[in-house]
């Protein structure tokens, strides 16, 4: 089973820049923003992660750090995440795998990695402050989540 890009979609934003007029590139990312997130799964439990996420230089163009707290019904929990990123907006796991690329005016684009669908669409168009909602679907898998990010 591998995982595989899905056909990108172009939506709300799609071919052009945003609302302020600079162009979404890698270089934008860089630094320190605040990262707040909601998850709301299809049967109505939800949770939020609060922390920030760093886009740090690196060889192949930066690498995406995150860090905060995951808060869910169950308890609280330290979280991480780590993605690479490239110069094209190619974001790859940090183990090298192909994610999905960032449409870099904002709009859809997704991942199938099988059995699952993620769906994402990003929202560049108050810049510097942007989001991206994720919907996942799969057997075991069904839920919406938001992040927000601002420069911190």
């Amino acid at each position: 089973m591998g995982c595989f890009p899905a056909r990108s979609r172009h939506g709300k934003g799609a071919g052009r820049g945003n609302r302020s007029g600079i162009p979404v590139h890698l270089a934008d990312f860089m630094g320190l923003w605040r990262l707040d997130r909601r998850i709301v799964q299809a049967d109505g439990v939800e949770g939020a992660f609060a922390g920030q996420a760093e886009w740090l230089p690196a060889d192949h163009g930066a690498l995406y750090v995150e860090t905060g707290t995951l808060v869910m019904p169950s308890g609280r929990f330290r979280a991480e995440r780590r993605y690479l990123w490239e110069a094209d907006l190619t974001v790859r796991f940090d183990d090298g795998r192909f994610f999905h690329r960032v449409p870099g005016a904002g709009g859809a684009t997704g991942h199938w990695c099988d059995p699952d669908r993620y769906d994402v669409t990003y929202d560049f168009d108050g810049w510097p402050a942007w989001s991206c909602r994720w919907v996942v679907r799969g057997p075991r898998k069904d839920y919406a989540m938001t992040s927000h990010y601002a420069r911190a």
